[in-house]
């Protein structure tokens, strides 16, 4: 995620009156909320990318064998993400061990689950924890007081609303690659 030259200042605005709390000026308040709507904003198209790329690997892993290239290539960009291998992940690379290349990303992916059990059994936080926004400010002088628990999201039983931006399609977010052309062979003059 980028941020403008704009949202910085208004980022550091907003750290410095963490640091030292103090009234916010309407102005100041407004330019926080503005923020942490975009960055809502960016969050849920993080989530909306995140969900399409995983159904895109859902696709590609049950297309196995016939789609070993593609699926090896874009389970190394997610792998490469963040993304922590599925046992279907494990179980679809074994049958693609004979290759070089499928070899080394089931050796990677077989690390990199062993990481993320060996963490959940140690208690260990996520590694991508959620960071929440509070509107407004907290002057020095309010009482403090204890965090309430994040609702829980309801499932949504509604169509989309019309506002809603539709999920992508494969060829939108990934052109179809090009095998590149070899250079033409020069003739010696002579």
């Amino acid at each position: 995620m980028a941020f403008s030259a704009d949202e910085l200042r208004v980022l550091r605005r907003a750290l410095a009156r963490a640091l030292h709390p103090v009234p916010l000026a309407d102005e100041d308040v407004q330019d926080c909320l503005r923020l942490a709507d975009s960055v809502d904003e960016a969050v849920r198209e993080a989530g909306r990318l995140r969900a399409f790329l995983l159904a895109d690997l859902a696709r590609y892993r049950q297309a196995l064998p016939g789609s070993a290239g593609s699926y090896l290539e874009l389970l190394q960009d997610a792998l490469a993400a963040g993304y922590d291998p599925r046992p279907e992940d494990l179980a679809a690379l074994r049958t693609l061990r004979s290759t070089p290349l499928g070899a080394a990303v089931l050796q990677r992916c077989q690390t990199l689950a062993e990481m993320s059990v060996r963490a959940r059994l140690a208690g260990a936080p996520a590694p991508r924890t959620r960071l929440l926004a509070l509107p407004g400010g907290r002057s020095a002088d309010e009482p403090k007081r204890k965090p309430q628990p994040e609702p829980q999201p309801k499932p949504q039983t509604k169509p989309p609303a019309p506002d809603e931006r539709p999920v992508p399609k494969p060829s939108e977010v990934f052109p179809p690659r090009r095998r590149p052309t070899p250079p033409p062979q020069q003739r010696a003059a002579g």
